[in-house]
């Protein structure tokens, strides 16, 4: 048997053979956390979408890319703060409690986990950005607005 082979079927016979324990189990707070925040969760209460937005709309939210400093420093949309996703829970005192914060990243699956995780943490003024960077760009970035009425 060649030996890389070899090699994956242990390795695959060893993680089936791993009891399933390990999982983690969430405390009874966090379940009673989640089930909270699932009752109240409207599917579309938190969502913005770039053609709801015009320019000035903007100056009135912490904008919030949670992409990494890489693609940040590539482009955002302008004024935005930039907090990795994975760090934004850990610095949330940074974040206002007084003013809409508008979470982006570039298609909206890590804004989503972070919006959930600050709005279970009792930030009731997160908003997400309908389909990220890429649909905001897509739609016409701060002039998404103007350039959707142009449309009808």
């Amino acid at each position: 048997m060649n030996p890389r082979r070899l090699a994956l079927t242990l390795a695959l016979a060893t993680a089936a053979s791993l009891p399933f324990a390990a999982h983690a189990q969430a405390d009874k707070a966090t379940i009673s956390a989640l089930e909270g925040y699932f009752d109240f969760a409207d599917a579309n209460s938190g969502t913005i979408m770039a053609e709801q937005l015009g320019p000035e709309d903007y100056k009135k939210l912490l904008v919030l890319d949670v992409r990494d400093a890489g693609q940040f420093a590539k482009d955002h949309i302008p004024g935005a703060m930039n907090i990795e996703w994975r760090q934004v829970f850990g610095q949330r005192a940074k974040l206002p409690k007084d003013k809409t914060i508008l979470v982006y990243c570039n298609t909206s699956s890590f804004a989503g986990q972070v919006a959930m995780a600050l709005r279970m943490d009792g930030f009731e003024n997160v908003r997400l950005l309908h389909g990220g960077y890429n649909e905001w760009k897509a739609a016409g970035g701060m002039n998404a607005q103007s350039r959707a009425g142009k449309k009808s």
